[in-house]
């Protein structure tokens, strides 16, 4: 069991670390800071570097703690919500990654649910730490905190979409 919660582990919180990485700069094929904060304004979102900065530092933080297996909660916390968030965002096109719908950060947020509640395994910086495994309180803690912050931060951070006039918002079409 120890080697599959590493090699879950290692495979999620890297790829989500790497998505975080492709927020902020060039490498992995991504755009740049400037790059990431026009996504974000392209889907909705108030804040543009500030938000893509945000968004890249928790995926980055997230992946590589998910991955060391250090404060494994806390880190699948900070994933479901950005996660969370991404799935709001590809929401309106369907489940199916395909037709670019949510079943990506779908699974994202499942795994990191999963390892709030499994932990990280005798091979992780939390059992060399002595703190692993956490108690069920925490993973359970873990599981509502991290999709409803990446609800909150929807709400908080989208603006509405402009009507054809441009002058007034309708609300945006989630």
């Amino acid at each position: 069991m120890d080697a599959g919660l590493l090699v879950l582990r290692l495979v999620v919180g890297l790829l989500i670390a790497g998505h975080g990485v492709q927020k902020v700069s060039f490498r992995l094929g991504g755009d740049g800071w400037a790059g990431g904060a026009e996504e974000f304004r392209r889907d909705g979102f108030r804040g543009g570097r500030l938000t893509a900065l945000a968004a890249g530092a928790g995926q980055i933080g997230s992946g590589l703690f998910l991955a060391a297996g250090l404060l494994t909660p806390l880190a699948a916390t900070t994933a479901m919500g950005v996660m969370t968030v991404a799935g709001t965002v590809k929401r309106p096109q369907g489940l199916w990654v395909q037709n670019d719908g949510y079943e990506y950060p779908l699974v994202l947020v499942v795994v990191a649910a999963s390892l709030a509640l499994a932990g990280p395994g005798r091979w992780s910086v939390d059992h060399v730490l002595g703190v692993a495994p956490w108690p069920v309180w925490a993973g359970v803690a873990a599981i509502v905190a991290g999709p409803a912050s990446g609800l909150l931060t929807r709400v908080v951070l989208h603006r509405p979409a402009p009507t054809a006039e441009g002058t007034r918002y309708a609300p945006a079409a989630d």
